[in-house]
């Protein structure tokens, strides 16, 4: 994979879909929220997201050995705090002469598809990944995977197809001053969207027990 030639990443509107669908980085007390976010994608979902047939114990296990001081863990939340969407960025073994590199892995419930969650995701764990000295973002997913590969390539991703598979690069230039002060102006403005739903989410709690009313799942 660190032999393949990618394009570079020059988005006409740099991570501004970011500003739009708030992203927030996500660490190992949201495990639960990822595993129930896989848990609700049907069995067509999961094929496409993991490459295989994924039953529930698979995804257990993969949730399970999901390392947050090592990879990165991104999520967007509805009005609900129900994790719509979930991106893992996984960083690659380092191998000598070849460049840094990192997998993209993305997946969204049905009804947060077509809103731009997915766009958002990829636009942030690209930034992130150049603030973290990688070089090249990688994705690996089936060639019929379609909504993966228009994001691939609507992001400007090299795609190669081979034997069933597809794989997508692309060579990320260095970070700089502007990309690090984003990816904190990002950061902050998802931080502040999941407050301000808890906030709400709290509010419309205290008034259903004040109503008498059965209250919101947390």
């Amino acid at each position: 994979m660190h032999k393949k030639i990618a394009n570079s990443y020059s988005p006409t509107k740099p991570h501004g879909q970011g500003l739009v669908v708030p992203v927030r980085a996500l660490h190992a007390g949201y495990r639960e929220q990822i595993l129930r976010h896989f848990l609700q994608l049907n069995e067509e979902d999961r094929r496409l997201r993991f490459g295989t047939h994924t039953p529930d114990e698979v995804v257990h296990h993969y949730v399970h050995h999901i390392n947050f001081n090592k990879d990165t863990v991104l999520g967007s939340f509805d009005g609900e705090l129900n994790l719509i969407g979930m991106a893992h960025l996984a960083y690659l073994p380092k191998v000598d002469g070849q460049p840094y590199a990192a997998e993209f892995g993305v997946s969204v419930l049905p009804e947060g598809r077509g809103q731009g969650i997915g766009t958002a995701l990829l636009e942030r764990a690209a930034m992130h990944s150049r603030n973290t000295r990688i070089e090249t973002l990688f994705v690996h997913c089936l060639a019929n995977n379609r909504p993966m590969m228009h994001l691939a390539q609507k992001a400007g991703m090299q795609v190669e197809y081979a034997y069933g598979d597809a794989d997508a690069y692309l060579k990320l230039p260095p970070a700089n001053t502007g990309t690090i002060v984003q990816e904190a102006a990002n950061e902050q403005w998802g931080d502040f969207d999941y407050a301000l739903k808890q906030n709400l989410k709290r509010s419309n709690n205290a008034w259903l027990w004040f109503l008498g009313k059965p209250r919101l799942a947390s």
